[in-house]
């Protein structure tokens, strides 16, 4: 399946939310969706959901008119929506035969479910009665009770420790083997790094920068070298003296030196001159901008 979100406008009374917003989801990758508070996520979230409709565009499913009434969705919003006072499992059945689930398939799922997270001796407890953490998984369980093809998870790391972490990174990481569509929304940029192979980062309401985490790395000018090495401060004072003219800046730790060139083309030759070194040096690496760095690039003035 691919969804595809084409071209989406949405104002709430003369303040435009949403100008034009464009992007792709496939099955079996994860997309992350990304964005200062206020960038629009939620916003283009609930079109996709059709809790409100777009002023303009359009939500595509294999080319045709999205109908979430269709296709199964789970969202996890960062607002969590459950009932404090109502036991677990009597709340799991109740969201499963929402989206048309027997009692038995309920029950089925939602043992299974709390069994994969460790949460299955609290089915019968009030969800006040649980941590934060565990009332988390609660509400990811719900998320996926009934087994949707695309799945929407709004910082679902969010509170927890990192047992329950690890627990909920190998769910996720099922979810794609299992061909769903995912679409992740966090500010925990490692999780996105870990998970997601396309990122759209949204800024003011428009997407300013989409696609392959892995092209959009390498779309950067890649002026930053990592040399591990031994005799760091020799190498360093070594390039100091010989290559001068071809570095804009050089750091140093306990073991390795970190050069920033003036040009890009300079690699092969910083390259050369250190090769009387190579006894000391362990790596030679271009130094990859983080996700980090690029959505503080693309984010750090609201447009």
């Amino acid at each position: 399946m691919k969804l595809s979100v084409s071209g989406i406008t949405k104002s709430f009374g003369d303040k435009l939310v949403l100008n034009g917003i464009s992007f792709e989801a496939e099955s079996g990758k994860a997309l992350g969706l990304l964005g200062r508070n206020g960038a629009g996520k939620t916003t283009t979230i609930r079109i996709i959901m059709k809790v409100f409709s777009a002023d303009s565009g359009s939500v595509l499913l294999d080319g045709e008119p999205f109908n979430p009434e269709k296709v199964k969705i789970g969202y996890m919003p960062e607002e969590r929506g459950l009932y404090p006072k109502k036991k677990i499992m009597d709340q799991l059945i109740y969201f499963a035969k929402l989206a048309g689930l027997t009692k038995q398939q309920a029950v089925e799922n939602a043992d299974r479910l709390l069994t994969k997270l460790e949460m299955k001796e609290y089915a019968d407890k009030k969800l006040d009665t649980l941590s934060k953490g565990n009332q988390q998984k609660i509400q990811l369980v719900a998320t996926l009770i009934a087994d949707p093809d695309i799945v929407i998870l709004d910082e679902p790391f969010s509170g927890l420790d990192p047992v329950n972490a690890m627990l909920l990174k190998d769910l996720i990481k099922e979810l794609i083997e299992e061909n769903k569509i995912v679409i992740f929304s966090s500010h925990q940029m490692n999780y996105i790094e870990e998970f997601c192979e396309e990122i759209a980062i949204l800024n003011g309401g428009k997407i300013v920068i989409a696609g392959n985490i892995r092209n959009i790395k390498k779309s950067f000018e890649r002026k930053d070298i990592e040399i591990s090495c031994n005799n760091t401060e020799k190498i360093a004072d070594f390039l100091k003296t010989v290559n001068a003219d071809i570095i804009d800046e050089i750091k140093v730790s306990d073991d390795t030196v970190s050069i920033k060139l003036n040009n890009a083309d300079f690699k092969a030759r910083l390259l050369d001159s250190v090769s009387d070194f190579s006894e000391d040096i362990d790596s030679f690496a271009v130094k990859e901008p983080t996700l980090n760095e690029i959505f503080v690039k693309y984010t750090k003035e609201e447009i």
